[in-house]
């Protein structure tokens, strides 16, 4: 049946005189159709012997429909069958309301990753948490961020809720889980499931207008919010209580699973893989070996299968966001697990004499030593990510176990970040080598043969002005905000975390301020546009907000600047935004602390979008410069071993650099300026001042110098429009490597064996 014949059937009556919001459900309700016809089921063995099961606190997944459309092949025919009926596919897609399951990279790695297992046609799900508000929805007001909730479950929406119920002991009383699916549909492949867990006695009444709740209720308030405020004991808490709720359901189903395709259990790992994304699902390692028990399998057997069934996946080099959890909340979450994991540190204390790698240190469990210790492999995110954590980070575990670390780099699935939010890019390279590139990005090196073609550099650049107009005029609509793309777009949107240093970006706008001021006035305009949620309890993330705010305030209302320069901070950066700013930058600021950065992934959205990285040699920033070459990368700033190096000696002071610069004193001083208190919160400003003279943990001022200069370098070559087109052009033409088609291959062929 032709696609409008299947639209229309489900409305009932014409398109044209359907409402988009009948539209949507109608195709909603469709693909969910097509997507149910290409899951394949149990019966007959036709699923494969194992299957993996992707554990992870967070799936940033985003608006599906376009994303699913694509997959499912028919996505120009409903656009054009749309168009015929007097319709706008773009205004269908307004309608839809952007999942609140995850807050940055992580979780939209994970996304781009169950996209790829079910594109590349594996036996795998993901599993989460169904959270009704989300991280939260960021609100500016007085140039501050403050956090609302962020509602997304509507009665039509792509949950489906199952029949799949488990009981779930806590310490003190036991609930009642439920299970949703979300399809994951495979680019012209199979549809797999995001199983997310909720709580049968959840009550979104207890929220008011702010994320605060009475976190007491743990029976209504477990699957409310993503990462409760941890400033406090109970938010903490909570979020001990998440964490075994989603891994007591996930260890549930793996067994229930492999129970019935015909496993005893003793040969679960000839069934089962578990990939544990980051420290949030480590606790499913000690409820496997407790549910083998339950099973009949005595305590040693049990650890055994299990390390073969577990493996760990580290994102950070940031020790503190490896979790360590006090004995006594889990005890209190979940007493039933603490023996367990006394009897995992204790044969650790058995065969290994460095302390630095036992389980429980000074009554703290390290959910990443248990992972190491009790998984059977340890990947890093990036090569220069993974070469830190053996040679340094966790080079205790690497003398261990050489044999369990593994790098994979990450990826991104170009189907969602190229041909759903670049169409007219998509379009032109499909033009110029063929379709192939959309199942094997390596395809894209062939781009490479038009380099120096003046023609398709012309229609490249009219193509990035054109995603330009669109993101000027889609941000005047939605937020306001009256940007020129006939300037420079500088963008730098991610995470907000003093490592990831938008201070620094923030400490460069000033000093372009000062020099426009003194009447050195850029060729074309600059408009740097930042975008980044600040976690609720980190002060001096929300201190950086607050300057980027009342920066833009004082910039943008200048006559003598305000031609030249402009700042924005988008308000709510989400996916739906990334998918309108990764295609309209020039250039993209990728500026962590070398060493700290895990891999990025935000990098890769740009430069498959055809901007170019101003960069340090951080995270998979080394892949992309060792890919594209020095001419077609702007690379700054001191080395990761230099950083490291400093960090050991404890011989960094920021007010040495402060003291001894003029520029950076100028730029600093600027943030207590009366300018700037005139603009904002006397508070804040001086927290941020006061923490980059006393403080500046990550280094800003010994990159700054080099900084300011390979901006203005960038922004120079940027006025030769042609040499400019080549760089985009090199750096779409290598980004093949940075799909996440390939680093499942990968995660599949060494680790998982599906």
């Amino acid at each position: 049946m032709a696609v409008m014949q299947e639209i229309e059937t489900k409305l009932n009556k014409g398109i044209s005189v359907s409402s988009n919001e009948e539209i949507y459900i109608a195709l909603l309700n469709l693909v969910k159709e097509k997507a149910q016809a290409k899951t394949v089921s149990y019966e007959g063995g036709q699923e494969g012997k194992k299957k993996l099961y992707y554990i992870s606190a967070e799936f940033l997944i985003g608006k599906l429909l376009s994303n699913n459309l694509i997959n499912l092949g028919i996505y120009d025919e409903v656009k054009k069958t749309l168009q015929e009926n007097g319709k706008s596919l773009a205004e269908i897609e307004e309608i839809e309301l952007e999942p609140s399951l995850g807050n940055g990279g992580l979780g939209r790695l994970a996304a781009c990753f169950i996209d790829s297992i079910a594109t590349l046609g594996l036996n795998g799900d993901g599993v989460g948490l169904n959270y009704h508000f989300g991280l939260f929805k960021q609100v500016f007001e007085n140039n501050l961020q403050l956090e609302t909730p962020n509602p997304w479950i509507t009665p039509e929406s792509w949950l489906t809720k199952t029949e799949k119920v488990y009981p779930v002991d806590f310490g003190g009383f036991t609930a009642w889980s439920v299970m949703y699916d979300i399809d994951v549909i495979g680019y012209n492949n199979r549809t797999t499931k995001l199983h997310l867990f909720d709580i049968q006695t959840i009550d979104e009444t207890i929220v008011g207008d702010t994320i605060n709740f009475d976190k007491d209720e743990i029976k209504n308030n477990l699957t409310l919010f993503l990462y409760p405020d941890d400033s406090d004991e109970k938010g903490r808490l909570l979020r001990v209580y998440q964490q075994y709720f989603m891994v007591s359901n996930a260890a549930r189903l793996v067994i229930e699973e492999a129970k019935a395709k015909g496993s005893n259990l003793h040969d679960l790992a000839d069934y089962a893989a578990v990939q544990i994304n980051d420290t949030h699902p480590s606790m499913v390692i000690p409820e496997l070996i407790r549910l083998l028990q339950v099973e009949g399998i005595l305590m040693d057997e049990a650890i055994e299968i299990v390390s073969k069934v577990c493996a760990y996946t580290n994102h950070t080099i940031l020790a503190e966001a490896l979790e360590k959890w006090p004995i006594d909340y889990i005890n209190k979450v979940a007493p039933q697990l603490m023996p367990i994991i006394r009897e995992l540190d204790n044969k650790v204390r058995a065969t290994v004499s460095d302390e630095s790698t036992y389980i429980i240190q000074n009554n703290l469990v390290h959910m990443a030593h248990m992972d190491i210790h009790y998984g059977h492999s340890v990947n890093g995110v990036a090569y220069l990510h993974t070469e830190i954590l053996k040679n340094s980070e966790l080079n205790n575990f690497y003398r261990l176990y050489p044999e369990k670390f593994n790098n994979k780099t990450n990826g991104i699935t170009f189907r969602r970040w190229l041909m759903a939010c670049n169409p007219e890019l998509s379009d032109l390279i499909t033009e110029l080598i063929g379709d192939g590139w959309k199942t094997d990005a390596d395809e894209l090196e062939k781009l490479g043969a038009y380099v120096n073609n003046e023609k398709i550099l012309t229609r490249l650049n009219a193509i990035k002005h054109e995603k330009k107009v669109e993101l000027a005029d889609y941000l005047k609509k939605t937020q306001g905000l009256e940007m020129s793309a006939d300037s420079i777009f500088d963008i730098q949107v991610k995470r907000l975390h003093e490592y990831k240093r938008q201070q620094l970006n923030v400490l460069y706008a000033i000093h372009k301020y000062f020099e426009i001021k003194a009447g050195k006035k850029p060729t074309t305009p600059i408009t740097l546009i930042f975008g980044a949620k600040a976690a609720p309890a980190y002060i001096i993330a929300k201190d950086i907000i607050h300057a980027i705010l009342c920066l833009q305030q004082v910039i943008n209302n200048d006559p003598e600047v305000s031609p030249y320069l402009k700042v924005f901070m988008v308000e709510n950066y989400n996916v739906t935004l990334g998918e309108k700013m990764y295609p309209a930058a020039n250039i993209s600021e990728q500026i962590s602390l070398a060493s700290k950065e895990a891999s990025g992934t935000g990098n890769m959205k740009f430069m498959l979008n055809g901007a170019v990285t101003l960069g340090t040699s951080d995270g998979a920033n080394v892949e992309i410069a060792e890919l594209v070459g020095a001419d077609n990368i702007y690379v700054f700033g001191e080395d990761s071993q230099t950083v490291i190096d400093r960090y050991e000696r404890g011989d960094y002071c920021s007010r040495d650099y402060y003291e001894k610069d003029e520029y950076i004193k100028r730029a600093v001083d600027f943030i207590v300026s009366d300018e700037m208190l005139n603009a904002g919160s006397r508070e804040n400003l001086e927290r941020l001042y006061n923490e980059l003279l006393s403080k500046d943990w990550f280094m800003t001022f010994p990159d700054f110098k080099d900084y300011v200069a390979t901006k203005e370098k960038a922004y120079s070559d940027y006025e030769n429009k042609k040499e400019w087109a080549e760089k985009m052009l090199v750096n779409i033409s290598k980004a093949g490597f940075f799909s996440s088609d390939r680093t499942i291959r990968q995660y599949n062929e060494d680790i998982w064996k599906l």
